[in-house]
């Protein structure tokens, strides 16, 4: 069952600390241990992190310690730092940890299984988590009913097979209202708003339907990666030599096309004064 109001609002905090202080010189064990101090006593979450923080000294990752704990993380959270954790895997562990925070975020006020199945969902277009074990983790979050998880794993055998707003409009009060003849077998899961928006998608790229429905129902965004800034990495004395190397080319081409321009560099006293 869905946890209490608090256990997503901290569970939001640690994520968000987590990403964000990642780039200092701490171990991540020490880090946990220092998040592990601003987090409410009266959550579940300390005894999480303890757990984690083993966990991590045996395995040196946190996917492991999240499965064994799978009445606090749902199978998808789990899921999706386990990716993050893979040696070969190109998946940006801060990218991951983003993911989890927005989505805690969402369900601080109760999250609705349309906003969270297309999170989750687009969290596996973009990243190219793979789609059979990705939508099995998604099938089993408590936040689904029967129908959903009926539904998602069926989707194992339709993606890239079917047009995704195809999958959204069928599955919608909208083509109901549109069919009014046809004996629908299954229940609709989304809303006509959601049918609409998909029908006015088919055939499209499936992130432009993913773009319309956060624009026009507030459901969220996955981050997504930012170009990094090289510029960081350069010691400040390495830049200093590179700076003066690419002066010296300016002058070496200068004197190829016929001399350097001397006066340019002098300084003009008046203007100095």
């Amino acid at each position: 069952m869905p946890l209490d109001r608090e256990e997503y609002v901290e569970q939001a905090y640690f994520f968000q600390a987590l990403r964000e202080r990642m780039q200092q010189s701490m171990s991540t064990q020490d880090l946990l241990d220092a998040i592990r101090q601003e987090i409410l006593a009266t959550t579940l979450l300390p005894f999480a992190l303890d757990f984690m923080a083993g966990e991590l000294r045996l395995t040196g990752g946190f996917a492991t310690a999240m499965a064994r704990l799978p009445h606090y993380f749902t199978p998808f959270q789990t899921y999706v730092v386990s990716e993050a954790e893979r040696p070969e895997s190109r998946f940006d562990f801060r990218i991951a940890v983003e993911i989890l925070q927005r989505e805690a975020e969402y369900r601080v006020n109760g999250a609705a299984p349309q906003g969270a199945f297309l999170y989750q969902f687009e969290t596996l277009c973009r990243n190219r988590l793979g789609y059979e074990r990705g939508l099995e983790a998604m099938a089993g979050d408590d936040l689904y009913d029967c129908p959903w998880r009926e539904w998602i794993v069926s989707l194992r055998r339709q993606v890239g097979m079917v047009d995704f707003a195809d999958m959204i409009y069928v599955r919608s009060q909208w083509y109901g209202k549109n069919h009014p003849d046809e004996q629908l077998e299954k229940p609709p899961l989304f809303g006509e708003k959601e049918g609409r928006i998909a029908l006015a998608n088919r055939q499209k790229d499936p992130l432009y339907l993913f773009a319309a429905l956060q624009r026009h129902l507030g459901y969220p965004a996955i981050p997504r990666p930012r170009p990094e800034d090289t510029q960081r990495h350069l010691l400040p004395a390495l830049q200093q030599k590179v700076d003066r190397l690419e002066t010296r080319l300016v002058l070496l081409e200068d004197e190829l096309r016929g001399g350097i321009n001397l006066p340019k560099f002098y300084v003009n006293k008046e203007e100095k004064a």
